[in-house]
């Protein structure tokens, strides 16, 4: 159907659809922009990324260590033949682990709390107008602010993926200690069998990307709000929205490309 002749509806969405993405690249052309005092942006740097990683590594560690678990039970209480061998729940642990969970998954998990954080920051420093201020004084305020949150970001994220990945099959290991129901020598069998060491950098590889789609959409949808308190509020919403279909969108096609 000719795009002229399509609903007035349709075209109203697509040009906004169009026009938010022309603003979010400009955003992203002045954050990239060299920093004015490389001194002050360090010292942002590493708050940003200290801060990340105090708000991030508790729940990955936790999360990981019982989804790994609960797939090794799974998979060995549901998968049982006399043609499977024994070792397979490791296997299966390991690559779940290492293609899904450990970078897709874990940042489904980091969009809604940490970028609801980067959406709600950015958004009450707009409407009480420290952003503002920052302007009026010469600082280009989204190189100041925002350019610290996605290189602090996609800093710590191959760290939680590599932790997430050792916490899972820890997870898998407490279900042979504890649970009894794989033995140990079957798990270390199927976690070494077959190992491909490429999925480690493939998963690294997604989260740097996946990283970046939630530290540069939340920013924009917190930079750009506009009105008082409850603006702020659903800014934060739909950054996590917006930032778990861009990483299952972008997942789809970075797995066909990298596999």
């Amino acid at each position: 159907m000719d795009f002229h002749y399509a609903p007035i509806e349709y075209r109203m969405l697509i040009f906004k659809w169009l026009n938010t993405f022309g603003r979010y690249l400009e955003l992203m052309g002045r954050t990239f922009s060299r920093p004015e005092r490389m001194r002050m942006f360090a010292r942002q740097y590493v708050k940003e990324m200290s801060q990340l990683r105090a708000n991030s590594i508790g729940s990955v560690l936790l999360i990981s260590f019982f989804i790994g678990a609960v797939i090794c039970i799974q998979i060995k209480l549901n998968i049982q033949s006399p043609w499977m061998p024994h070792w397979v729940s490791g296997y299966v642990t390991r690559e779940i682990m290492l293609l899904e969970f450990s970078s897709s998954i874990m940042c489904l998990i980091l969009s809604g709390k940490v970028g609801s954080n980067i959406a709600s920051e950015l958004g009450t420093m707009r409407v009480t107008q420290q952003i503002d201020a920052l302007e009026i004084m010469g600082v280009n305020s989204a190189s100041y602010l925002i350019l610290p949150k996605i290189a602090g970001l996609m800093t710590i994220m191959p760290f939680l993926v590599i932790f997430s990945s050792a916490m899972g099959i820890i997870g898998a290991y407490a279900t042979s200690v504890v649970a009894h129901i794989i033995t140990f020598e079957d798990l270390t069998a199927g976690l070494q069998h077959d190992f491909n060491s490429w999925f480690m950098y493939m998963s690294i590889i997604k989260s740097l990307f996946f990283a970046f789609i939630i530290a540069s959409v939340s920013s924009y949808m917190g930079y750009t709000v506009k009105g008082g308190s409850v603006e702020v509020g659903k800014a934060s919403t739909d950054a996590v929205v917006c930032s778990s279909v861009l990483i299952l969108f972008s997942d789809v096609f970075l797995t066909q490309l990298l596999s």
